[in-house]
């Protein structure tokens, strides 16, 4: 099965996208959408659709899974201009006719090391592991889009 997790953001936008068989996970490719923060917000959502549109056609994923959205009372305003880049990530996988599903940013590090409270460095390490790469994704924002298309294929071997 072919997985692609969607690390969403309004200047850098990863993605992550790896194989799912019985004998393991493989890394197809990893990278990013990247937006000028001058743009107005209309032309990086605009650049996020046009970006991720591509990758999905290009790579033609089973699945899209995108990290659920983390707001505080401090900085609500963030989590709004964040839910326009997952707008329109939800809004190309609908076109393309893709499932998504998210998992939260908990969820995914407790998936991957076993605590919830696992560090950016430890998600890297993790994901290097496990896809056999000679160093760790970078930037972070594929490192965390590969660590949310792992999560799922963790999930996916669960016995239900």
């Amino acid at each position: 099965m072919r997985i692609i997790g969607i690390d969403p953001g309004l200047r850098v936008t990863g993605y992550g996208v790896i194989d799912a068989t019985p004998r393991g996970v493989t890394l197809v490719e990893g990278g990013v959408v990247r937006c000028s923060a001058s743009l107005p917000l209309e032309k990086r959502v605009e650049t996020i659709f046009e970006g991720i549109c591509e990758v999905l056609a290009e790579h033609r994923p089973a699945i899209v899974i995108v990290e659920e959205l983390y707001s505080t009372y401090r900085h609500p305003r963030t989590a709004l201009l964040m839910a326009h880049a997952r707008g329109v990530i939800y809004l190309a996988a609908a076109q393309a006719n893709l499932p998504l599903s998210s998992y939260t940013a908990t969820e995914i590090k407790r998936a991957l090391t076993g605590s919830g409270h696992a560090s950016k460095a430890q998600i890297q390490r993790v994901v290097q592991q496990r896809l056999r790469l000679k160093s760790p994704p970078r930037p972070p924002d594929v490192a965390d889009a590969l660590a949310l298309a792992l999560c799922h294929s963790q999930r996916l071997s669960l016995p239900r």
